[in-house]
This record gives structure tokens, C-alpha cells and sequence, in this order.
């Protein structure tokens, strides 16, 4: 046992072991990612550098880092193992569907057979489990009836305080066919998911390209490791903070701020 356990010392201090546990670790376990674009704010930020957690939705094909080559390029499959499925509301890192070289970071809002649609830039959905499940699960929230059906207003601003609208983007009357004010009802197909930045309305999400399909989903942001603003000034009260933490009242708070102050 204790050559054993020798050997294999030896070998994980060796180049070659260590090499292997790094690319187990990036390809199986966690990989870091940098928010490069506003469309998640308030809840991430432009500049936080997260590692995400791989294996909370299955095991994704692993790629090269960077050069976003599949270590079995013969296999088409992007997922090697299935696993948990998204849940509403989770931030979920996925490959765009129009190029599955590009990392998205998104909220789920809808899974397999539910239904939504945009009106003034409001949120509806219809869930699956039917309207005597939305009458007992959501209490509280602005519930309409439309199509015989039941729909909930908004349900994810209420949880996920980051959630926001811009004031500044208003419907001049014009802007009928611009899915950020109005989307005619969709329901969401099997093995897919719909996906909605937190910044409705700066975010290029599923309501312009459709919903996102689960063997394109990566993983979760897990937590921040690092986070600079655009003035190169470090957020240091944000390392360390999970995306769930970071929606209570100061993180919340001082995010939003930062985005008024850009806005400006």
C-alpha cells in the first residue's frame, strides 16, 4: 500500500500528472469563464471572472480552452453523459445554438412544454403543471387569463431582484414585431430551454434565436474569483460571492449603482 501510494505521489508531482489533473479539472469539473457583456446585469457583472460548475447539468463534450476544439472531434454529440436538467430561474452557461464555439450566460425561465409570451416587454408563462398548480405556487403574483389559460406575470422578479427593465427603452408605437415588448405565445420543445438575459432589455437571448437545446448547456456559474470594472478598479466586496449571494441587498445594491453611473 505505502509503494503504492508512493508512486502515485510521484506521479501527480511529475509534469505529466499534473497536466492531466489540470485538463481533468477544466474538462470534467470547473472552468473559468469572463462575463464579457452587460445583458446579465445586475446579477453579473461586465468583468466578473467566474468558474462554473460542469457538472451540475451532465457531462458537456470537453474542449480545448481557447482554441474551442473537442478532444473527440469525430463525435458530434455535445454532451458525453446526461444529468440534472436546468431548473427555473437557475443561471445556466450554455453554447449559443448559431455557433457552439460561443459561451452564453443566461436565466432559465421556461423548460420543456411550457408556455410564454411578451406583452410591453412584460413576462407570461403558462407552466406546465397547469393552472391549479400556478393557483397554489403562486400566490401573490399577478396572474392573467388568456387563451383559457392561466399566465403568471413576472415570475422571476420577485426571487431574482437583478431582473430589470430600461426606462429608457420605450415603445414609440413602432416597435410591434420587436420581441422585447411583444412575442406571440410560444411553447418550449422537448429537451429545450428558454433562456432570457436579466437585463431584458439589452440581452440577445431566446426570444430573438429560439429556445436552447440541453446538450448545448454547460453548466452554473459557481463562484467569482475575480471582478474589475471598466476603470480597472477591482470588486473586491464580489470574490468569493456565488451568483445567489450576490442578489442579497448590498452586493444588489452597489451593482446597481454601478450600472446608473454607467448609464449616465
Amino acid at each position: 500500500m505505502k509503494n503504492f501510494l508512493y508512486k502515485a505521489y510521484k506521479w501527480y508531482s511529475s509534469w505529466t500528472g499534473t497536466i492531466v489533473i489540470v485538463l481533468f479539472i477544466i474538462f470534467f469539473v470547473a472552468q473559468a469563464f469572463r462575463i464579457p457583456s452587460g445583458s446579465m446585469k445586475d446579477s453579473l457583472l461586465i468583468g466578473d471572472h467566474l468558474f462554473s460548475k460542469k457538472f451540475a447539468y451532465g457531462t458537456p463534450m470537453p474542449y480545448i480552452p481557447f482554441l474551442e476544439i473537442p478532444v473527440i472531434p469525430w463525435v458530434k454529440e455535445l454532451k458525453v453523459f446526461d444529468g440534472e436538467t436546468p431548473k427555473r430561474g437557475d443561471i445556466v452557461i450554455f453554447r449559443y445554438p448559431g455557433n457552439i464555439k460561443q459561451h452564453f450566460v443566461k436565466r432559465c425561465v421556461a423548460l420543456p412544454d411550457d408556455e410564454l409570451f411578451i406583452a410591453e416587454k412584460n413576462l407570461f408563462i403558462h407552466f406546465r403543471e397547469g393552472d391549479e398548480w400556478i393557483k397554489e405556487h403562486y400566490k401573490g403574483y399577478e396572474i392573467a387569463l388568456f387563451t383559457g389559460k392561466l399566465w403568471v406575470k413576472n415570475p422571476y422578479m420577485k426571487k431574482h431582484p437583478g431582473i430589470h427593465h430600461d426606462a429608457k427603452i420605450i415603445n414609440n408605437g413602432e416597435n410591434f414585431t420587436m420581441p422585447i415588448f411583444y412575442m406571440n405565445p410560444v411553447k418550449v420543445e422537448k429537451d429545450h430551454y428558454f433562456m432570457m438575459g436579466d437585463n431584458r432589455d439589452h440581452s440577445n437571448d431566446s426570444r430573438f434565436w429560439g429556445s436552447v437545446p440541453y446538450e448545448n448547456i454547460e453548466g452554473t456559474p459557481w463562484f467569482i474569483y475575480f471582478s474589475i470594472d471598466k476603470n480597472w478598479k477591482i470588486r473586491w466586496e464580489r470574490m468569493g460571492k456565488t451568483p445567489t449571494d450576490l442578489e442579497e441587498e448590498p452586493y444588489l445594491k452597489k451593482a446597481i449603482q454601478e450600472r446608473e453611473r454607467e448609464d449616465r
